[in-house]
Formats: structure tokens, C-alpha cells, sequence
């Protein structure tokens, strides 16, 4: 079924609660210029492993970012497609998931469990007037009439399911679905100087974004339901083994004309040799080039030409994933905007 309501709600975060009890979330609380929203973050599964598997960047970097940083404070509805700003952990390529790990919510001692590591951000923003809380899941209220459980602000409203929202088991497969996973997204503005005694600092922009999951899911889904595959059964998750074949580097704005004369350069770990004859190289549209006449000794690199008419990598940004025959994600990396400059090859 998917979710019902996703999408991402921008604002200024101003209290918190750290997550507790049986079934313990982190809660925030969050304004825009008009209404008042609570945040309700998971930090403890009610499925075994109860801990969840959890990844901070501190310093995120995703074209997605280009176009959130335009949003108008509140809740914005989201298509789950690509290239919506939706989020999904397995097609956008936000980061890899063998980086992720499971942690407690709470432990004795700083800075050890899940809600101190969310607890840090969110207090930062809290005291940074400039901030913005960017936090993707699905949207409930507003509760009309009804006062916020934890908060107290009136109607109750706000947003959850902050977390992978495909590959699930038993009774939560209902909310199985592709582009609508969550996350918490930390817009921490530059200043570009600060008088500190006779000298200055500058203090750069800076993305952080939270990632988590729950270790009873699965991150090889259905592209259209999002429910697992039968290739999840027996697979450490999240898989522990690196792809045998990466990529490690693109040519996404060549001098002169872009389509014909865009790469990709993959590199063999294994080995082994691998034949990559019928696998696929995907960009940020789902448009595909199949990759032909390529067998990759052990330690051996070989570039792809994209003819320009399938998979073509833009300027603005975008994504770029390595398929095997079955259509399976082997590997996947991103770009910014930024990154793509006219004639240089991008190294990941």
C-alpha cells in the first residue's frame, strides 16, 4: 500500500525528548512560520534485532540537496518517483549501506547510543537560529482538537516513519513502497566571518543527514512494490561483502557535446575475472546502457561509452548505478553539481 502521506516537512527546531520507554522515540519539536509540528524519530525496533542500523554523514553531499534548500518552510508532499526529491535508500544512492551499523538507544556514558547521536545535531540546531530541519517520512494531522502528547501545542500534527520504509517484514509490508524512505536532514548555513579576538574564522555550510533502518528489512526490493526479493533470504543485512565490480570514476561533462562521449570506469576487486557483458550502467532518469564485449581481469579497470542513447549523465547533478543481468543494484554512486566540471573526470 505505501505510505499515505510522504513527503518532507522543513522548519526550525526549538525542544526535544530524548526517546525512552517500551517503544522509545526521539521527539522534536519543530515550527515553520505559522505551525507547530512534532518530529517522531524511531530509535529501537519492536522486531528482533531491536537495535537499529543507524549512519551519520557530517558532511552530506547529493544533488538532492540543490532543491531542498529552496523549499518554503512546512510540509511538502512528495511524488515518490525519481528526481522528486524523494529519498531511497537503495536507487539514490545516498550512501553505501555497508557503512551502517546497529546501535542501542540508550547506554550508560556519552555519546555511545542512537539518541545521543541524533541528540547532538538536534541540540546544535536548536541553538543556531539559522538551521533548518529537513525530516522526510509520512505526514499525520492536523488532529483538530486534540493537544500534541509531548509537547502540548494544539492541533496535534506532525511527521513519521523517519526510516527505510521498504523491505519489510510481517505486518509492516503494508507500507512497503520505492522512493519514500526517511530521513533527517541538519542545513547548517555558512558565516562567512566571525571576529574571534584580532583574527576571524570562517565556518563553511554544512549538511548532516541521518540514516536509519531497521535489521529485520531488506535492500534488494521490488522496483515497483518495494517489497523484498526473494535474494534477501540468507543475505546479511546490510551486506557486510563489497561489490565485486565498483564504480570509481565518470566523465559526466566532457568538452564539446555531452551525448557519445560521456563515461563511466569500473574497477574489478575480485580475484576473479568477471564477464560485465549484459550488465547496465543507470542514470538519475532510470534510462539504461547495456554494457557489451567487457571481461575484467582481477584488479583490472575498463571504461564504458555511453552512446547517448540510453543511461546519459547530466551537469546538475545526478546518480549512477552499476546493474548486474537481473536487474540487480551491484553498485551506485552520486554527483553535485558542483562536482561536474567542464572536461575533468569525477573520481569517487
Amino acid at each position: 500500500m505505501a505510505l499515505k502521506q510522504y513527503g518532507v516537512l522543513k522548519g526550525k527546531a526549538i525542544n526535544k525528548i530524548v526517546g525512552q520507554g517500551s517503544s522509545p522515540h526521539y521527539e522534536v519539536h519543530l515550527i515553520d512560520d505559522t505551525t507547530d509540528y512534532r518530529i517522531a524519530v524511531n530509535v529501537k525496533s519492536n522486531l528482533a534485532p531491536s537495535e537499529l542500523l543507524y549512519l551519520v554523514i557530517d558532511d552530506f553531499q547529493h544533488p538532492v540537496l540543490a532543491n531542498l534548500v529552496h523549499l518554503d518552510k512546512g510540509f511538502t508532499a512528495l511524488q515518490s518517483a525519481p528526481n522528486k526529491m524523494a529519498l531511497d535508500f537503495i536507487r539514490g544512492n545516498l550512501f553505501d549501506p555497508r557503512q551502517m551499523r546497529p546501535l542501542p538507544h540508550n547506554i550508560p556514558g556519552p555519546d555511545n547510543d542512537l539518541n545521543e547521536k541524533i541528540d547532538a545535531y538536534v541540540q546544535r540546531a536548536i541553538g543556531d537560529e539559522r538551521a533548518s530541519v529537513y525530516a522526510f517520512g509520512e505526514r499525520w494531522g492536523p488532529e483538530n482538537g486534540l493537544k500534541d502528547k509531548y509537547f502540548g501545542f494544539q492541533p496535534g500534527n506532525g511527521i513519521h516513519d523517519i526510516h527505510m520504509n521498504q523491505g519489510n517484514v510481517g505486518e509492516f509490508v503494508k507500507d512497503d513502497g520505492v522512493w519514500q524512505d526517511g530521513g533527517l536532514l541538519f542545513h547548517f548555513p555558512g558565516i562567512d566571518k566571525v571576529n574571534v579576538g584580532v583574527g576571524a574564522e570562517i565556518w563553511p555550510e554544512q549538511w548532516v543527514a541521518v540514516f536509519l533502518a531497521f535489521q529485520s528489512q531488506c535492500w534488494h526490493t521490488d522496483d515497483h512494490t518495494g517489497h523484498r526479493l526473494p535474494q534477501c533470504e540468507g543475505v546479511i543485512i546490510p551486506p557486510e561483502k563489497e561489490p565485486n565490480v565498483q564504480i570509481i570514476a565518470a566523465l559526466v561533462n566532457p568538452e564539446g557535446e555531452d551525448p557519445g562521449h560521456e563515461t563511466v570506469t569500473l574497477i574489478n576487486l575480485a580475484p576473479q575475472p568477471v564477464n560485465l557483458s549484459g550488465w547496465f550502467i543507470m542514470d538519475k532518469n532510470k534510462n539504461y546502457s547495456i554494457i557489451t564485449g567487457m571481461l575484467l581481469k582481477p584488479g583490472a579497470t575498463g571504461v564504458v561509452n555511453l552512446d547517448g542513447q540510453g543511461a546519459q549523465l547530466g551537469n546538475n547533478g545526478g546518480i549512477i548505478t552499476l546493474l548486474d543481468p537481473e536487474g540487480l543494484k551491484q553498485h551506485g554512486v552520486s554527483y553535485t553539481k558542483e562536482q561536474a566540471l567542464s572536461g575533468w573526470t569525477i573520481l569517487f
